[in-house]
C-alpha cells in the first residue's frame, strides 16, 4: 500500500465542498506537474537528439514532483528503520537515473505518483460516503423562546431547549416530540425504507427528514453528541482499526520488502559478477524488479474492502466498529439471541392480573406500577403502559434497586415491594406458605396460556401474580429463515423467561434451540460453551441486561432501537433500527467483502508472480513493470469500491 493512502489530512475525499478543484485534489497536482515535465523533457530530447541541459532540468522537476511524497515516506521509515513499499520505489527511480536512464525513471516516478493519487481519490470516495452521513444534520435549528421562535447555531441549542421543526425540514436535534405529529424518514440514521409515523414523547433524531407535520422537539443531546455525530465518529474509528487479514499483510511485508531488496542486491552483482550480464544490464534487471516485486495492491487489498464494507453497512443502519468484527461477522456459525426485544417486539401487553392478598386489581396493579416505573425493562414498560391506560395514580416509590436477573425491588410509603421472577417466592416470602401456594397456582395458569409472569412481594407477603404476552416481531421468521439460508446451522434462543413462553416463540418463529430460565450469567456460560463447539459465535440481544454475554460472544449484536447509548457503546455491532432484517443484510456483506480481500490478495500475488520471473529475465522493461504494478493496486481498489453498492440477494 502506499503509504500515504489512509493519510487523514487530505481533502480528496471532498468533505469540504467550497475548496478550490486544485485543494480537494491536491493528490493529483503533484502527478500532474510531473507529467508535463515528463512530456516536455521527451519533447525536448527529441528536438534536440539528446538530453542536454534543458532535458536534463525538465526529467529532474518531474523526478521532484513525482517523487516528493516516496522520498518523504521513504525517509520518514529509514529513520524509523522500517523499510517499507515507497522505499523500493525510491530505490528503483534513483537507480534509473544513475545508469543514464532518466526518462524511464522520470516514467516510473511520474506513474507511480499517478497511481497514489488515483488511489486517494478513490479511496477518498469510500469515506466520503461515510462523512456525507454527518453532513445530514442542519447547521441551524429553530429555537422557541416563549412566544418567539428564532434562529440560532444548532451549537448554541442546550438540553431542554424546545425546537420548532417545520414540514419539509431536518431535524437539527435528538429529542423527543412533546407537540405535534409527522411521518419521519429515519433512513440515514436507522436505514428504514419507508418513513414511520412520530408523536408526542417518541424518540426522534438529528439528520431525519420531518414529513407533512410540524413538530415541537424537547432537546436531550448536545450538537456533538447526538447519534449522527456519534455514528460518524464510531465509524471513522472504526475503519483504523485493523482486520485479521490486514494485520497479516502487513506482517507479510514487513519481511518482505527486505527481501526482496536482498534479492534485489543479489541480482545486481552476481551475474556481473559470473560474467553473465553487464553491470548496467544487471542493474536494470533489479531496478525493473524493484518495481514489479512491490506489493502496494497487496497492502491496500485489505483496509479499501474494510473501508467500503464499513461505509455500506452504516449507509444501510449498520454499526460495525472496526475491520475485525466485520471479517468475524462473515465468519459465524451459531447465533444466540435474546427473547424480549430481539426476537419479539419488546412491547408486551398486559392480558391477566391476579391478586393474592385482599387487593383490587387496580391497587395491585398501581403498586406494581410504582415498582416498574423505576426499570426501563420491556416489561416493565409494558406496565406502566397498563397502569396509564386504566387512568391509575401511581405512588412514588423510591430507594429502588434492581436485582440482576430476578427483579426490582423499591420502597413505597416506608414498605419495600419487590417485583420480579416466580423464583423469588421462596427466598423472598418464606413464611407466606398460603401466598405462595395460591401463586403457584395462578403462575401454571398463566403459564399454561405461554404467558410471561410476575410476581409482587410486599413485605415478605405475596401481593398478586401478572401474566404478560409478547408477540415475534412480524419478520423475525422469515430472518431466521435468512439466516438459515446464509449457512448459519444453529440459533439459539437465550432467555431468562419460561420454558412454555420461549417454546411458544421458538417454535413460531422457527428456532433451532432453546435455552430459558437463564440467568446472566448463564447467558455468558452458554455463549462461552457455544464459542467453545463452534468455534465463533453471535450474540444479538438489547444491549442492556444481555451487555455481559455481548462481550463474551466473537461478535455483539446489539438492536440498536434507533441509536441508544448501549447499543452504540457496548456491542461490536449495532443494528441502528429495531429490524432484524438488517442482521442477514450485514452478515451477507460481511462475507462478500472477505471473498473480496481474497480476490484482491489474488490479483495482487499473480500480478507479482507473473511479473517478478519476466522483470528478473530481462523481459520486460522498467515501465512496463510500473504500468502492471501501478494497475494492479488500481484495479485492487476499484474491486473493492464495488462494495458500496452491495445489495444482498434476497431469492
Amino acid at each position: 500500500m502506499h503509504q500515504h493512502a489512509d493519510h487523514e489530512g487530505g481533502t480528496c475525499d471532498g468533505h469540504d465542498s467550497e475548496a478550490s478543484f486544485l485543494v480537494r485534489h491536491h493528490h493529483l497536482v503533484l502527478p500532474g506537474l510531473s507529467g508535463l515535465f515528463l512530456l516536455a523533457g521527451w519533447l525536448v530530447e527529441l528536438n534536440q537528439g539528446s538530453v542536454g541541459a534543458v532535458g536534463g532540468l525538465l526529467y529532474a522537476g518531474a523526478y521532484l514532483a513525482g517523487g516528493w511524497e516516496v522520498m518523504d515516506s521513504s525517509v520518514r521509515g529509514v529513520l524509523r528503520l522500517r523499510f517499507d513499499i515507497d522505499l523500493l520505489m525510491l530505490i528503483a527511480g534513483v537507480g534509473a537515473a544513475l545508469i543514464g536512464m532518466y526518462p524511464e525513471g522520470a516514467l516510473l516516478f511520474f506513474l507511480f505518483s499517478l497511481g497514489h493519487g488515483l488511489e486517494h481519490y478513490a479511496m477518498g470516495q469510500a469515506r466520503k460516503a461515510i462523512r456525507s452521513l454527518g453532513e445530514l444534520t442542519p447547521r441551524t435549528a429553530l429555537l422557541i423562546d416563549g412566544d418567539e421562535e428564532r434562529v440560532v447555531d444548532v451549537e448554541q441549542v442546550s438540553i431542554g431547549d424546545l425546537v420548532r421543526v417545520r414540514p419539509g425540514s431536518k431535524l437539527p436535534v435528538d429529542g423527543r416530540i412533546v407537540e405535534g405529529r409527522s411521518s419521519v424518514d429515519q433512513s440515514a440514521i436507522t436505514g428504514e425504507s419507508v418513513p414511520v409515523d412520530r408523536g408526542p414523547e417518541d424518540r426522534v433524531f438529528a439528520g431525519s427528514l420531518n414529513g407533512n407535520g410540524a413538530l415541537a422537539v424537547r432537546v436531550d443531546r448536545l450538537a456533538d453528541d447526538t447519534t449522527m455525530a456519534r455514528m460518524v465518529k464510531l465509524v471513522e474509528e472504526g475503519r483504523r482499526q485493523r482486520g485479521r487479514s490486514q494485520r497479516l499483510a502487513e506482517s507479510f511485508t514487513r519481511w518482505y520488502v527486505p527481501a526482496i531488496l536482498i534479492g534485489a542486491v543479489a541480482l545486481i552483482l552476481l551475474p556481473p559478477a559470473f560474467g553473465i550480464l553487464t553491470f548496467k544490464d544487471a542493474f536494470l534487471r533489479g531496478m525493473t524488479v524493484l518495481v514489479a516485486a512491490s506489493p502496494c495492491a497487496l497492502a491496500i487489498s485489505t483496509p479499501s474492502a474494510i473501508l467500503a464494507g464499513i461505509a455500506q453497512a452504516a449507509r444501510n443502519g449498520v454499526l460495525v466498529k472496526g475491520g475485525i468484527h466485520l471479517e468475524n461477522l462473515g465468519g459465524l456459525r451459531v447465533l444466540a439471541m435474546d427473547k424480549t426485544g430481539t426476537i419479539t417486539t419488546g412491547r408486551p401487553e398486559l392480558v391477566a392480573v391476579r391478586p393474592i392478598a385482599d387487593l383490587e386489581e387496580d391497587e395491585l396493579l398501581r403498586l406494581i406500577g410504582a415498582v416498574e416505573s423505576q426499570s426501563t425493562h420491556p416489561l416493565a414498560r409494558s406496565v406502566t403502559r397498563a397502569c396509564r391506560a386504566r387512568r391509575l395514580e401511581v405512588p412514588l416509590a423510591s430507594e429502588a434497586r434492581n436485582l440482576p436477573g430476578l427483579g426490582i425491588d423499591a420502597t413505597i410509603d416506608g414498605r419495600r415491594l419487590l417485583v420480579g421472577e416466580a423464583r423469588l417466592l421462596e427466598t423472598e416470602a418464606p413464611e407466606d406458605a398460603r401466598g405462595r401456594e395460591a401463586a403457584a397456582r395462578a403462575l401454571e395458569e398463566l403459564r399454561s396460556s405461554a404467558l410471561t409472569t410476575m410476581v409482587a412481594i410486599r413485605d415478605g407477603r405475596v401481593l398478586g401474580v401478572l401474566g404478560l404476552q409478547d408477540r415475534p416481531r412480524s419478520n423475525a421468521a422469515s430472518m431466521i429463515s435468512r439466516i438459515h439460508r446464509l449457512g448459519i446451522g444453529s440459533v439459539v434462543m437465550l432467555t431468562g423467561d419460561d420454558g412454555n413462553v420461549a417454546r411458544r416463540i421458538g417454535d413460531e418463529v422457527g428456532i433451532d434451540r432453546i435455552e430459558s430460565g437463564l440467568m446472566p450469567e448463564d447467558k455468558i456460560r452458554l455463549v462461552r460453551a457455544l464459542a467453545d463447539e463452534h468455534r465463533t459465535v453471535g450474540m444479538v440481544g438489547d444491549g442492556v441486561n444481555d451487555a455481559p454475554a455481548l462481550a463474551a460472544a466473537t461478535v455483539g449484536i446489539a438492536m440498536g432501537g434507533g441509536g441508544t447509548d448501549v447499543a452504540l457503546e457496548t456491542a461490536d455491532v449495532a443494528l441502528m433500527a429495531d429490524d432484524l432484517h438488517r442482521l442477514p443484510f450485514a452478515i451477507a456483506l460481511s462475507r462478500r467483502v472477505r471473498w473480496t480481500i481474497w480476490q484482491n490478495i489474488i490479483i495482487s500475488m499473480g500480478v507479482i508472480a507473473a511479473l517478478v520471473p519476466v522483470a528478473a529475465l530481462g523481459l520486460a522493461p522498467i515501465w512496463l513493470a510500473v504500468v502492471f504494478h501501478e494497475g494492479s493496486t488500481l484495479v485492487v481498489v476499484l474491486n473493492a469500491l464495488r462494495l458500496l453498492a452491495f445489495r444482498e440477494r434476497t431469492d
